[in-house]
């Protein structure tokens, strides 16, 4: 039944959507309830430390999938356009995902959940196994769903859904020797949040203070005009019980398919990875959303950082937190190395493999000392005690002091005091990137608003792959009836 060899896992890659680095019990938030990620944690290691490549969801999950920047692979913000039909569009065409390698030796991989990617209604090759959103998101009740090529609407909540599909796939892969890998993505907890979870976990924090998310003013930069977005505004309590019951909802699915896994006896022989594809704001500095949740885009911690968890018990070590800066592009050169295989990319790839930390080896290896994020033409390099924030063609720029302004509120871009800092840091953000964008796909120059894509960008004229109106265009909204009057 799949692999029973410790040294040949099986890998259950798990992916949340829009959860914040906050938003789970064994990070610090002792109101949001999630014991099966922090049992998770207990027995594996979670990364303080971790953050997305781009603060939204596809060229994020992108990055993750390809270990490549978005200005190499093209995915530069949400897909809007391309997912079904006669107008879909393969985002990553001809490009090799980490699914790719794993498939070339031998593993059976499975896509449940969220693809977001362009072609939801075409399975990649990797995949023995395709259970897709048809777009990028949906209710969470009757649910758009690709089963193979049919679409259909699913019965039930969808994140159950989900982890039933993930049981059932464990259970059916029983007749294989092969090793499994599933991809299991959720929509949790992105948006819708009201009226739209189960009552046994909103009954969790009906009488909640939430406290960890601060009841601010917008930001000044905050996206307005959209009835649905502002919500989280007018309704905060309502908003917020619906966020955290979406968390622990899944944290409770995610729990049943572990209990599936231990009753196959494959507990020892399974890399379990938990990750988010970006963070969250919930009324963090006055936003509810992420990258895009304002215009121009933002790089606050509370959008680039996410949870993340690994666990192996037996091979990797339990109860580590480690705090070295790490990225989503490390995720390609990590598990290769985990995995024990080879693959020759054909040309440079920015992930440092954090493998020793996994094999219990804190002090070996490269230790990432800077961590850099792009939303086309918003870029980031961010060290521990330093944030710069360049935005192309022309500003605004961001500097932030992390060890006396952790919460960035103070930006020092300007700060006479701070010219040499601010010269050196923008000189090395734009040597790195410098060594890793295809100028075909390059996202500084690409005119992306963070109201989705429409187009690949290489294939397009400047700026036609994005769309452009910021006042109804988030991807909250993509299935939900425009801004009401």
């Amino acid at each position: 039944m799949a692999s029973k060899d410790p040294a040949r896992p099986n890998v259950l890659f798990i992916v949340s959507d829009d959860q914040g680095p906050w938003a789970l019990g064994c990070a610090g938030n002792p109101e949001m309830k999630t014991p099966v990620l922090d049992r998770l944690a207990r027995h594996g290691v979670r990364f303080a430390n971790f953050f997305c490549v781009s603060p939204v969801c596809s060229p994020a999950r992108a990055s993750m999938f390809t270990g490549d920047i978005p200005s190499r692979h093209g995915v530069h913000d949400w897909i809007r356009v391309g997912s079904m039909g006669d107008t879909r569009i393969d985002y990553l065409a001809g490009q090799t995902l980490i699914q790719d390698v794993l498939a070339a030796n031998g593993y059976r991989c499975a896509l449940i959940g969220k693809w977001h990617l362009g072609a939801s209604d075409v399975p990649r090759p990797a995949f023995v196994k395709w259970f897709a959103h048809q777009s990028g998101m949906g209710p969470y009740y009757a649910a758009p769903m690709i089963d193979e090529t049919r679409p259909f609407v699913a019965d039930g909540y969808i994140t159950d859904v989900l982890a039933d599909t993930a049981s059932d796939f464990i259970r059916d892969d029983a007749a294989h020797a092969a090793p499994f890998s599933i991809n299991l993505h959720f929509t949790a907890p992105h948006y819708p949040w009201i009226d739209s979870h189960p009552t046994a976990f909103t009954d969790l924090y009906a009488d909640c203070a939430f406290a960890s998310c601060p009841d601010e003013p917008p930001h000044p930069w905050f996206i307005g005009g959209n009835a649905q977005v502002e919500r989280g505004h007018r309704e905060r309590h309502d908003s917020l019980v619906g966020y955290f019951a979406a968390v622990s909802a899944m944290d409770a699915a995610i729990g049943r398919v572990l209990d599936t896994i231990e009753r196959a006896g494959l507990t020892q022989s399974t890399l379990v990875v938990f990750v988010s594809d970006n963070g969250m704001n919930c009324g963090h500095h006055g936003i509810w959303g992420k990258g895009n949740g304002t215009f121009p885009q933002n790089m606050y911690d509370t959008s680039v950082k996410v949870p993340c968890i690994m666990a192996q018990p037996g091979r990797i070590p339990a109860g580590v937190v480690d705090d070295h800066l790490r990225s989503g592009y490390d995720f390609f050169p990590t598990l290769l190395d985990y995995l024990k295989l080879d693959h020759a990319a054909g040309h440079a790839k920015p992930g440092h493999s954090f493998d020793a930390i996994l094999r219990g080896d804190a002090t070996a290896g490269r230790e990432q000392v800077v961590v850099f994020d792009e939303y086309g033409p918003v870029r980031m390099l961010r060290s521990r005690e330093w944030k710069y924030v360049h935005r192309y063609p022309e500003g605004p720029h961001e500097l932030f002091d992390l060890v006396n302004d952790p919460d960035e509120r103070s930006n020092r871009v300007d700060d006479p005091a701070m010219a040499a800092r601010v010269a050196d840091m923008r000189r090395r953000l734009e040597s790195w990137f410098s060594d890793y964008v295809d100028p075909r796909r390059d996202g500084s120059d690409k005119g992306v608003t963070g109201c989705g894509q429409i187009d690949r960008a290489e294939r397009a004229p400047e700026h036609a792959a994005f769309a452009a109106d910021h006042t109804e265009s988030t991807d909250w909204d993509l299935w939900l009836a425009k801004k009401t009057a």
